[in-house]
């Protein structure tokens, strides 16, 4: 499931890539939510579905953010669990039967699981790589997830578990220490990253640091109202 916001030159390399990592591991389908794109990102997807039948988009009029595009594309989703990877071309869909092999011991008997990629070696400029260090430093101290890379894109879940959690924008930055709230356990498991190739990044370091903030002292609320209980 790929979230894509103006990412038209990116979306065809990275559907391709993903039919290359799973095509012979039987039924499944690329689920990829234009978040109200305004170059010619639907245009490509559209000639995208004339050729891989896998392929299946769904559009927002405007754009919602990264998290709502998830949750919409989660939902139109019909397999049971759920990989997710950014839309620039930075994750690396041959990453993607890595986190399937951990499915093992995930389920309603230990709790949801969260498969999470851990970029140790990211290939980003050095204010988002020191950006990154010190937002997954601050939250996990304040938040207990035990993630080293809450921000990596690529990650695998249950849909049904990630349906039930409680739904904010950005929440897609704090999936850990939601699935953990849920009762449910978080494995990190290291990916590659990419340099990106085409297009351009549209997060800043404030993005990262300063506008979630406040949306992660409303996790920390929820996390605390829980052990209260």
């Amino acid at each position: 499931m790929i979230p894509a916001h103006n990412e038209a030159e990116n979306v065809g390399p990275l559907v391709r890539e993903i039919v290359g990592a799973l095509g012979g591991r039987g039924d499944y389908e690329i689920v990829v939510v234009d978040d109200g794109s305004t170059d010619a990102t639907g245009e490509r997807l559209a000639e995208l579905a004339r050729t891989t039948p896998c392929l299946r988009s769904v559009r927002h009029p405007a754009s919602r953010g990264q998290s709502f595009a998830i949750a919409t594309g989660v939902k139109a989703a019909r397999g049971t669990w759920i990989a997710t990877l950014d839309g620039d071309g930075q994750n690396d869909p041959a990453d993607i039967p890595k986190l399937l092999a951990l499915r093992a011991g995930g389920g309603a008997a230990s709790g949801p699981l969260l498969v999470a990629g851990y970029r140790k070696k990211r290939r980003d400029t050095w204010l988002k790589r020191v950006s990154s260090l010190v937002a997954n430093a601050v939250r996990g101290r304040l938040l207990g997830d035990r993630t080293p890379d809450t921000g990596c894109g690529l990650k695998l879940f249950e849909r049904e578990a990630f349906l039930a959690l409680p739904h904010f924008d950005h929440m897609h930055r704090f999936l850990p220490a939601l699935f953990i709230r849920a009762g449910g356990r978080v494995v990190s498991v290291e990916v590659g990253h990419r340099p990106r190739q085409r297009g351009r990044s549209h997060y800043g370091m404030l993005d990262r640091l300063f506008v979630g903030i406040g949306d992660m002292l409303g996790v920390w609320w929820l996390i605390r109202r829980r052990e209260r209980r």
